[in-house]
């Protein structure tokens, strides 16, 4: 009987399996590759940095103003960039060496980090400057994310491209478990100003990765013909495709309707937790955390026929449990249920871009996760706004349910509309 149900092709009676098959070596097989290694970690550093900056950020803006408005706000400045930049970014990341336009991306962060940081040692920040710093942070992560999301198969051959994929979410959701909670702690303890010093010090350790590699020549750069006809193409591809074009439309609908839950935690640990900045910074981890291990299953798995099974557990998944979370007002509770969240989640954007950059050709790629990004960042400024406006009439718990509910409608609709995302291998 038991062998039967594993076997099932019911898309959630078969995941059970999927424990018996998770294999520490499989798990990490990019790693073998020097220049894989070499910005595996050197990306942890900086991100790590990054999100000590993320947490300081948005626990100074509402200590500054002590508005949830605001806090939407700040989102919706680090995010308005990716609708004006993104898809040119693309282009770029398909015209350019991609290694050269991460150099220079991140280097721009690095400086913009340096004004945070000298802006709040010297008392001189307002809530004005952050929400400005915000938004030219947001104009240089539009031009880093295709190249970024591109990269990756630059450094591994073809066969472990989806395990370096995986590996990728994996070291940025260990980021997400450590950089929140040690900037929190560093926020309540050293003040704000040497979380964004550490960020500005960290990005050297991927740049000094980057220059280090040793690159394989692996493509042409793309016709250089006008920018909009390239974005055209890229937009015919997704729209034509069966599988890329719903994973993107869902992953629309997760940006908007199921991150604003982030822009609200300073808030939620505040008003609903009755904690500070160290509580912030532990909710931000518990995320995180499941988050990495939602990765790293999916680093695991990659070789397994069971993608589709994966996304659509995550999509039907994840907005019941964002409900949940909603109800709860006991710290450890809410700490596993953003376990859980963080989880879910990552198991449907880890494989949906795993799917996506396989179904992609590679002179398409920079342009198509131009689009995938914009799916996924460029919403979320518009659902910060969202969560924020929602959160300051209604309170931040019932903004959350409503975004759940809406999402879970969401899910519905792509389930029955797209039946053969389940379906893919």
């Amino acid at each position: 009987m038991r062998k039967s149900i594993l076997r099932s092709k019911h898309p959630f009676i078969a995941i059970p399996s999927v424990w018996n098959n998770f294999r520490l070596g499989a798990t990490f097989a990019a790693l073998r590759h020097p220049n894989y290694r070499l910005w595996f970690f050197g990306q942890m550093v900086s991100l790590i940095g990054t999100w000590m900056q993320s947490t300081a950020l948005g626990f100074l803006v509402y200590e500054l103003t002590a508005s949830p408005a605001y806090l939407g706000y700040m989102g919706f400045a680090a995010g308005l960039p990716t609708w004006l930049f993104t898809l040119y970014g693309g282009v770029i990341a398909d015209r350019m060496p991609r290694r050269t336009m991460l150099i220079l991306t991140q280097s721009s962060m690095m400086t913009l980090a340096g004004v945070l940081a000298f802006l709040t040692f010297t008392g001189l920040v307002q809530a004005w400057h952050l929400v400005g710093l915000a938004f030219l942070l947001g104009v240089a992560n539009a031009f880093d994310a295709p190249a970024r999301l591109a990269f990756v198969i630059e450094l591994v051959p073809q066969e472990d491209l989806t395990n370096a994929i995986a590996l990728n979410s994996t070291m940025f959701n260990a980021a997400t478990a450590i950089g929140p909670a040690v900037g929190g702690i560093a926020y309540a303890t050293f003040g704000p100003a040497w979380c964004f010093a550490f960020n500005m010090l960290s990005f050297l350790a991927i740049i000094v990765a980057l220059a280090r590699m040793r690159l394989r020549t692996l493509r042409k750069s793309a016709p250089h013909g006008r920018a909009v006809d390239d974005i055209r193409q890229a937009v015919r591809f997704v729209c034509a495709d069966p599988v890329v074009g719903p994973l993107v439309l869902y992953l629309a609908a997760v940006s908007f309707l199921g991150m604003g839950f982030v822009t609200l935690m300073p808030a939620w640990a505040v008003e609903v937790l009755g904690g500070g900045a160290t509580t912030n910074g532990w909710l931000q981890s518990a995320r995180g955390i499941g988050a990495l291990f939602g990765a790293l299953l999916t680093a695991s798995l990659a070789q397994r026929a069971i993608r589709g099974k994966l996304i659509s557990l995550g999509m039907v998944a994840f907005p019941i449990v964002l409900f949940g979370f909603a109800l709860v007002r006991w710290l450890p509770l809410s700490l596993g249920a953003l376990v859980i969240l963080g989880l879910t989640l990552m198991i449907y954007l880890n494989n949906s871009n795993s799917m996506v950059q396989t179904r992609t050709p590679e002179e398409l790629r920079g342009r198509v996760l131009s689009i995938y990004s914009l799916s996924f960042f460029g919403l979320m400024p518009l659902g910060s706004l969202f969560a924020g406006a929602l959160a300051s009439l209604l309170g931040a718990p019932a903004a959350v349910m409503i975004s759940a509910v809406l999402l879970g409608i969401g899910s519905g609709v792509v389930w029955r509309k797209a039946p053969q995302v389940r379906r893919m291998r």
